[in-house]
């Protein structure tokens, strides 16, 4: 449903890389009348961007591999010994203040994999845990060359990123044993699918950089 709803107050109770927000809101209930003010906490993550790369030449997928303490943290439940906390994930990252969405793929894409993409293709734009967080993904997909590789990749800063070159087929392998953990890279799974036709003919892959499947 669609209906109304006020942000009575809004103030900040945490403020550092995270940010959380604390909202005192009333909205319109499925009767048509307006629930009481009610509390609620906002993990502020801003807008955050992913691209799942398709290397033309090589009929591959381009990810990254990095260490990510929330999914060793959530792996600990099933198996509180485990040391693993590494993912495989498309490239991704959050967009700054007043950078496009587009502008930020562009610049993450380079920083995470060297390569200089110039055409992006949109495939989604969803919360991605709408219960908890205000963070929005703006999901591409974009096709490189060899040619396109210009920079080293790896990350910025602190970060410690390697490259993942995986076949088209091994990536709808994954998907059908439902062995996907990203879900940015779990939806451009299912949407490269929908695009190559008939699956597993990786002649069916774009003839041209920048053309649409």
């Amino acid at each position: 449903m669609s209906g109304r709803a006020f942000i009575e107050r809004q103030r900040r109770l945490f403020d550092d890389v995270f940010k959380i927000d604390e909202l005192l809101v009333v909205h319109e209930q499925i009767d048509g009348t307006m629930s009481a003010v009610q509390k609620r906490l906002v993990f502020e993550r801003g807008d955050s961007i992913a691209v799942l790369l398709l290397h033309l030449e090589r009929k591959t997928v381009l990810l990254v591999e990095q260490f990510r303490a929330p999914a060793l943290v959530g792996r600990r439940r099933d198996d509180p010994s485990t040391t693993d906390g590494w993912i495989v994930e498309t490239v991704a990252g959050m967009a700054d203040v007043n950078e496009t969405a587009e502008a930020a793929a562009i610049r993450e894409t380079f920083e995470e994999t060297g390569y200089q993409i110039r055409q992006l293709q949109p495939i989604a734009r969803f919360f991605s845990s709408p219960g908890g967080t205000s963070e929005r993904t703006f999901l591409y997909f974009a096709e490189v060359l060899d040619a396109d590789r210009t920079g080293q990749g790896g990350g910025i800063d602190a970060e410690d990123i390697k490259i993942v070159e995986m076949a088209i087929d091994e990536l709808f392998d994954r998907l059908a044993r439902g062995s996907i953990e990203d879900p940015k890279l779990l939806i451009g799974a299912y949407w490269l699918r929908d695009q190559l036709k008939p699956r597993g003919s990786n002649d069916a892959v774009l003839s041209k950089p920048g053309a649409a499947p």
